[in-house]
């Protein structure tokens, strides 16, 4: 056996993809996990706080009050200020049943703030709710998607995204894993970590094939194109790196949006 085969015996390679791809999804399903009930806890949050108000008449400078109280005992969490207080107050409101079985309790909580700010129809709420949740929408797409519509103009158009999308791919679960919320109510520093140029790119190009909607299919970043003799990649900065004007209008069309 040689050194090479000692330190990389056969099967190796597809091993580790193995093991790091049940790491990724265990990561977004404990996420996940932590996310439902983090959300669940901020509506049995909301639904003390508005049946008190109901029984004893109280004001907003209660809320406030007992911002400062929380934040005094649990000096890690960053989502018991006065304002996330009363969306909590609001979520119990627009949500009378327990919402852990809603698709609203998949997302983070800047989604369903962008949900209860921007719908007040509880059908069409519950509509971008469960789209979100199933297409891994991440907020900017959520927003986007209400701003324009998207129910008038899709409806409940059928496809294969969740058969075919891991969940660990989707923008959601990526928000789902930075959210700071979340992190904050495992007691654990957040951290930061940048996008590059080439993530931002590759965002706004998923953000506009989501727009057009199914029968779409990203390939992948620096896709390795043959022509001829030579190998070229698929550069989404600059179109000027394929010599052939029907691929140079393939790359412009990957810059769109």
């Amino acid at each position: 056996m040689s050194r090479a085969e000692e330190i990389e015996p056969a099967g190796y390679g597809a091993l580790l993809e193995d093991i790091k791809s049940q790491v990724r999804t265990a990561r977004v399903h404990a996420a996940r996990k932590v996310n439902t009930e983090l959300i669940l806890l901020y509506w049995k949050i909301g639904k003390l706080i508005r049946a008190r108000q109901s029984e004893e008449g109280w004001g907003t400078r209660v809320i406030a009050r007992l911002a400062d109280d929380l934040r005094t005992e649990f000096p890690g969490m960053r989502g018991l200020s006065q304002r996330n207080l009363v969306y909590m107050r609001t979520l119990a409101t627009e949500y009378p049943d327990p919402i852990a079985q809603h698709p609203a309790a998949q997302l983070p909580w800047g989604h369903i703030l962008v949900l209860l700010d921007r719908l007040p129809d509880p059908r069409v709420r519950d509509w971008y709710a469960n789209q979100a949740a199933q297409h891994g929408w991440s907020r900017a797409t959520l927003v986007h998607h209400i701003t324009t519509g998207r129910h008038q103009r899709v409806g409940a158009a059928p496809n294969n995204f969740p058969s075919t999308l891991p969940a660990h791919d989707s923008d959601l679960a990526h928000e789902i894993l930075q959210d700071p919320y979340n992190l904050d109510f495992l007691g654990l520093d957040a951290g930061y970590s940048e996008r590059d140029l080439e993530d931002a790119l590759i965002g706004r190009l998923t953000h506009f094939l989501t727009e057009l909607g199914g029968g779409f299919s990203f390939v992948g970043r620096q896709y390795k194109l043959t022509v001829g003799n030579s190998e070229f990649y698929l550069d989404y900065s600059d179109s000027r790196v394929i010599p052939r004007p029907g691929v140079e209008r393939l790359l412009c069309a990957c810059s769109l949006g």
